[in-house]
């Protein structure tokens, strides 16, 4: 690791499979806190429930992860040799979907390590509509139950993928701090997953936080070769978001996708899941943990902050320290 700091990951990506390898995600550091994607708009209530079990059981056999219960799990304040020896493992749900409309399955997940809920991906459904829909009415009665459930429950209310009436109103519902996990600017690159100056304003009014995303189609860097820009282009964004609404609003959630190449596969399976704005670029690309993290001879995300000028405080803030103050206020344990 290229710097001091912990790192926060808001969102990654395995295969939503029970055989996927979660020694994968010890591309990360050490010290590190992880929340892994375990299901959204395809899969029902047991499949995920399957999948978040067999993660579990999978860290806790390889012995390199810690369960998160509580924020202490999560970013203790006074890390320990075995905090610092091993990754921190939290879950979330890209979709309502997986709940299958009882708001009671949020307290099942949560008590597995779910951490994070965005009621859309992408398309409307019982909750609220999707960033790639054309009509936005944002949240259904049932989505406003499903943010005060998410309060109630202590699970954070996220806004990615969600649709901008759909952000806002969860901004407005929510008693305590939102999130953006891993959403982008429109105003550097107007791509419909991105959010509006808006959303994020709103976002920040709550108290909450936006992690950038370092996806090349969203960051409007998805060459294969252009590894450096797409890092940079995150940085523009981090620079961006901190000149827009403070830096203590500002993390990182790279979306980093370990089934990239099935996700891939996806997108030219079922193009019609997706926007001509999702399938134009051909394959994507992601910023891979290793360089973000500057090890793998890309200069790293902290270092190109640090070339414009950002503090090592304001790093540190960026990196972990933010989204961990909003769990903090979120988190009930």
């Amino acid at each position: 690791m290229s710097h001091g700091f912990r790192l926060w990951e808001q969102h990654c990506c395995l295969p939503l499979l029970p055989t996927a390898d979660l020694l994968e995600l010890t591309r990360y550091p050490s010290g590190s806190y992880l929340s892994v994607n375990i299901g959204y708009s395809p899969q029902s209530t047991r499949e995920s429930l399957e999948l978040v079990t067999q993660f579990r059981r999978d860290a806790l056999t390889d012995g390199r992860f810690r369960l998160v219960h509580s924020i202490e799990d999560a970013w203790p304040e006074v890390p320990s040799a075995e905090t610092d020896s091993t990754l921190a493992l939290a879950f979330d749900l890209e979709d309502a979907g997986p709940l299958e409309g009882d708001l009671d399955n949020v307290e099942l997940f949560y008590e597995l390590g779910l951490r994070s809920l965005l009621p859309t991906y992408n398309h409307a459904n019982a909750a609220g509509c999707g960033c790639l829909d054309s009509a936005d009415s944002g949240l259904t009665a049932y989505g406003r139950d499903l943010i005060r459930k998410l309060n109630e429950v202590g699970v954070f209310a996220d806004g990615s993928h969600c649709s901008r009436r759909t952000g806002l109103d969860i901004a407005e519902i929510s008693d305590v701090p939102m999130i953006y996990s891993h959403s982008n600017f429109a105003a550097l690159w107007a791509h419909p997953r991105n959010i509006g100056d808006d959303q994020a304003k709103a976002c920040a009014a709550t108290g909450g936080v936006i992690g950038i995303n370092g996806v090349g189609i969203f960051l409007g860097h998805n060459e294969p070769a252009d590894r450096g820009g797409r890092i940079e282009a995150m940085a523009d964004h981090i620079a961006y978001g901190a000149e827009l609404v403070g830096i203590e609003h500002i993390g990182v959630g790279s979306d980093y996708s370990f089934d990239a190449d099935d996700f891939n596969a996806e997108l030219a399976k079922n193009p019609e899941s997706y926007s001509e704005e999702y399938t134009r670029y051909g394959q994507l690309q992601w910023v891979p943990p290793e360089d973000l993290l500057g090890v793998s001879g890309v200069p790293g995300l902290d270092e190109v902050l640090a070339a414009r000028g950002f503090s090592a405080a304001d790093r540190a803030a960026v990196f972990g320290g933010n989204f961990a103050r909003v769990a903090r206020a979120v988190w009930r344990d």
